[in-house]
């Protein structure tokens, strides 16, 4: 393992960054070339989509209005990424609202044989209550 250099971590992003706007823009082309056909995806309240489910959820409820990231951390394992951090979902409720959904998001992606990333894993968890105070070293805590 190593922590992602300074040109491979803005890689990383600019993906990420793409992967967010798809989203919002429901640009099922983009999610399709960002997304491994492995693909799996935990929203936050533990439903698990497949690729082709996360499409079908993407196109048929148009949910992400805003997406928000916090400072990522980034590792590398070869050709395998991990990318840790905040993110703030604005979303879309079936009534027509909107809610605001804030946690912390684990990535997955893989480097293919053309050299792209791709997603192969996602997993929100959202803040919750706090059953023990923060250890010293953590700080502060949302």
């Amino acid at each position: 393992m190593s922590a992602a250099g300074p040109e491979v971590t803005a890689e990383l992003d600019a993906v990420e960054r793409r992967r967010q706007q798809a989203l919002i823009d429901v640009d099922l082309d983009t999610l399709d070339e960002l997304f491994d056909d492995t693909l799996v995806h935990i929203h936050a309240p533990g439903v698990t989509h497949s690729k082709a489910q996360l499409l079908e959820h993407t196109a048929t409820r148009r949910a992400y209005l805003d997406i928000t990231r916090g400072e990522l951390v980034t590792r590398l394992f070869g050709d395998v990424a991990v990318i840790t951090g905040p993110i703030t979902n604005r979303l879309r409720t079936a009534d027509g609202g909107e809610r605001t959904l804030a946690g912390v998001a684990t990535q997955v992606l893989r480097r293919d044989e053309s050299g792209d990333w791709r997603f192969v894993s996602f997993h929100m968890t959202p803040y919750g209550e706090q059953a023990w105070p923060a250890l010293a070293s953590e700080g502060e805590q949302p």
